[in-house]
């Protein structure tokens, strides 16, 4: 990092974060620009068949994280009011629980393409299905806090018994999580918005707790200034996954230690936007510099631009952030000119 954004970082961490307001995240999502929720679960919608994200393209079930897709199309499809679009994700959600197996994991096969998949084995079935269910809660939650609330009761009271058995199943694997994740402390979050979120839809404190537990050690996962750490360094597309989904949990769950930290993160992630909104990958550990190998297509990992512009959009609206807010705009605006590049 250079001298003058080494700076910045200061200035911006020496101001401490001012308390806000308790926010509904449905009224959060409804404060965002016109379109900009629209634009970013414009690929989310599942197949005819009930399938989304990396499921889809191949045509096939393999895994049930994949499936989270359809979950961020219901959110948005509840946001807008449009209940027929909702419906249709819906879709996404019931295939992937019809999928759930009596042990509580998600059944999972081997890829089409021949090459092996973690989720065949119980870390990465527990890793699944947490990607998967960290989603599920937030649009349970989400609806719940919407005037739609009513249009989906019986769907999401019919699917608990399955939600309990999916979270028992990724509560047996909590020091699995640990023992994989730590050296990327996106997963730690993601993990712990799962336990988070669907321990609050289900009324169950035990799962909280766990959630708690896991965002402290995601505290512990930071650098001098705050940033988290991915593979032993800073990334600048991971970085902001931990933004994103930590906000979101905030926004359901008490945390102000944490979000409060967020503040710092956000504020070296604000170094890394260029004045075009094309992100600076300059040092990252893992995307944008051709290190790894994305698990599903086998290509080197590259900045997901999308959930960059959510983290911005969100951090900015929660915290009534103008530089969050702007920077946003202009990534928004940069994967839009850049479509390919930008995926």
């Amino acid at each position: 990092m250079s001298k003058l954004s080494h700076l910045l970082v200061v200035l911006l961490c020496a101001v401490p974060l001012a308390a806000r307001p308790a926010l509904r995240e449905y009224d959060v999502l409804k404060s965002f620009p016109p379109g900009r929720l629209a634009a970013l679960s414009a690929g989310d919608m599942p197949d005819a068949n009930g399938l989304s994200g990396s499921n889809r393209v191949r045509g096939t079930w393999t895994e049930a994280g994949p499936q989270r897709g359809s979950c961020r199309r219901v959110i948005a499809a509840v946001v807008a009011g449009n209940l027929a679009d909702a419906d249709a994700a819906w879709r996404g959600i019931e295939v992937a629980f019809a999928h759930l197996r009596a042990d509580g994991r998600f059944e999972a096969v081997p890829r089409p393409d021949g090459a092996k998949s973690s989720a065949l084995e119980f870390g990465g079935a527990v890793e699944t299905a947490f990607f998967f269910l960290q989603e599920y809660g937030r649009a349970v939650l989400v609806i719940r806090q919407s005037p739609h609330a009513e249009h989906f009761h019986a769907r999401i009271a019919a699917l608990e018994p399955k939600l309990r058995r999916a979270c028992d199943f990724i509560a047996s694997g909590y020091d699995e999580i640990i023992k994989n994740s730590s050296h990327a402390v996106n997963r730690i979050v993601i993990a712990a918005k799962a336990f988070g979120l669907c321990g609050t839809a289900l009324g169950d404190e035990t799962l909280v707790g766990l959630s708690r537990n896991l965002i402290k050690h995601a505290l512990t996962l930071r650098d001098r200034d705050g940033v988290f750490i991915e593979n032993g360094g800073r990334d600048s597309s991971y970085n902001v996954v931990s933004i994103l989904f930590g906000q979101v949990l905030a926004l359901h769950v008490d945390l102000p230690e944490f979000e409060a930290a967020l503040g710092r993160a956000m504020a070296w992630q604000l170094t890394r936007i260029g004045r075009d909104g094309e992100v600076d990958v300059t040092g990252n550990t893992r995307t944008g510099v051709g290190k790894e190998p994305s698990p599903y297509t086998g290509k080197a990992k590259t900045v997901n631009y999308h959930e960059i512009v959510w983290a911005l959009t969100l951090y900015g609206a929660v915290h009534r952030d103008p530089a969050a807010l702007a920077a946003a705009d202009r990534v928004f605006a940069y994967a839009n000119a850049h479509p390919k590049s930008s995926k």
